[in-house]
């Protein structure tokens, strides 16, 4: 515990021109009287601590005394300050061995590239979670995050999803955890069930044991890779059915944005020519006539359902209901 703060105190040293000994045990989390035992053990160690009193004083390293990168330039050690993400390290109770890994970075910088981490967090940020739902942070995420980083096998209750929550089944699975990854708020579990490669919702976990053992992981998966492939796999299996629709010039600027982007990409671009109003026809592959329902009626007079029946029917009644509603 003290080695961790006695290395700590040096990096901020060298991070910064001098500070005072109230500085030091706000950042170190202690009294000024241990920081004035550690600055005198780093000394008595042969770190050149140097105290200076007054009411400019505080302790600096001097001789020059630090670690330097020199290989890095501005842009690269902006992108490297970057590529952390705050809330997701946090969730994953990473978020100490993070800031210690900044610091230490930042430490060993040249002079002129110490205002990186400031330079890269004043200009850009990222909101994972989705537009009007409150993220939740699934209570087992750590204990899952360890398991990942050390390779260690899992024990796990899952719940599987479908169906209604009363009705869903619980199943036990050993797991070789692979990779994390947050989408859109959420969390999943690349892993290994056997043979196979599954993914799993993080949220749905009910219980999860560390194994004894570790696995030996292959160093041909790809986790980026995998999920890409994955994930619009997952997409093309919701869309069990198809509607087919006339959209105008303007609908089909729409369509895009009320379902599956690329589903509606590809229907368009086997449309028909479009008639003399600009209307095109085309089949569009949906998840189902009742999700189509309330995903297409957003377009309102810029499209017209054909088919199938009962859901043409469906937004002849919401027309003539809106109708009655604006007389």
């Amino acid at each position: 515990m003290r080695a961790a703060r006695l290395i700590k105190m040096v990096l901020l040293l060298q991070a910064r021109p001098a500070m005072t000994a109230a500085e030091l045990a706000a950042e170190l989390e202690v009294s000024e009287r241990t920081v004035t035992r550690d600055a005198q053990a780093l000394s008595d160690a042969g770190v050149p601590v140097y105290a200076e009193r007054g009411r400019a004083g505080g302790y600096r390293l001097v001789g020059g005394y630090r670690t330097r990168l020199t290989g890095l330039a501005r842009d690269e050690a902006e992108a490297l300050f970057l590529s952390g993400l705050p809330a997701a390290l946090r969730e994953m109770g990473l978020e100490d061995a993070a800031s210690a890994a900044r610091l230490k970075v930042s430490a060993a910088l040249l002079p002129s590239l110490r205002d990186a981490s400031t330079s890269a967090a004043r200009r850009f940020h990222l909101d994972a979670p989705s537009w009007y739902h409150e993220p939740e942070t699934p209570e087992l995420l750590p204990a899952v995050a360890d398991a990942v980083w050390d390779d260690r096998m899992l024990r796990v209750r899952y719940r599987r999803g479908g169906g209604r929550e009363r009705e869903r089944t619980e199943v036990a699975r050993e797991l070789a955890p692979y990779g994390l990854v947050l989408k859109a708020g959420v969390w999943y579990l690349c892993a290994r069930a056997g043979e196979d490669f599954r993914v799993y919702r993080i949220d749905r976990f009910t219980a999860v044991e560390p194994a004894g053992e570790r696995f030996e992981r292959d160093d041909s998966f790809d986790l980026p890779g995998f999920w890409e492939e994955r994930a619009a796999a997952f997409a093309r299996s919701l869309l069990r059915t198809e509607v087919t629709v006339r959209v105008s010039e303007r609908g089909a600027r729409m369509l895009a944005y009320t379902g599956d982007r690329a589903a509606a990409a590809a229907a368009l671009a086997e449309a028909s020519a479009p008639d003399r109003e600009g209307w095109r026809t085309l089949t569009l592959p949906v998840e189902s006539p009742d999700v189509a329902y309330g995903q297409l009626l957003a377009l309102g007079p810029e499209l017209e359902v054909l088919a199938p029946e009962e859901l043409r029917a469906r937004f002849t009644e919401a027309a003539e209901r809106l109708r009655e509603l604006y007389r």
